[in-house]
């Protein structure tokens, strides 16, 4: 599979009273994760918002296996998992300081147009992202086991 690893440092504002990453923090750590991810395959969300579509999440799964606690440091792996002109999945797995899984997830997301939120087809606007992310969906059907670095 074709993954990017992305390290977060958690930060006491994110945790509860217990001392625990509050729950409510891991989709803000999908999204550093997945923007990063992004951004390794050569591509950039910012870019695509100026050009007047945006990629809001559809569908959000997470599932809590262990707690992380302040000061960890997790990584968390990121991957697509599956991908059409129109949605692309996300995966991700964090694991903790010790190397150990803590949480995993997935994200569903689709294209619009800014103005009146209809739903494009990303090989007709993006054909460059649309390239890569096929390749990519290509690769990971046949078992490729690589880091994601720029230039893919």
């Amino acid at each position: 599979m074709i993954y990017s690893m992305t390290q977060i440092e958690s930060r006491y504002s994110e945790t509860d009273q217990m001392g625990v990453i509050y729950h409510g923090n891991y989709p803000t750590w999908f999204e550093v994760a997945r923007t990063d991810y992004i951004s390794k395959l050569g591509f950039s969300y910012k870019a695509m918002e100026d050009s007047g579509i945006i990629s809001p999440v559809v569908d959000l799964d997470i599932k809590y296996i262990k707690s992380i606690f302040y000061p960890e440091k997790v990584k968390i792996k990121t991957w697509v998992e599956k991908y059409s002109r129109l949605r692309s999945v996300y995966c991700y797995e964090i694991y903790n300081e010790a190397g150990e899984l803590a949480t995993t997830g997935s994200t569903t997301l689709t294209c619009i147009k800014k103005e009146d939120f209809k739903p494009i087809r990303l090989d007709r606007y993006f054909p460059e992202w649309h390239a890569v992310y096929s390749d990519v969906a290509e690769r990971n059907k046949l078992g490729e086991n690589l880091e994601v670095i720029k230039g893919i």
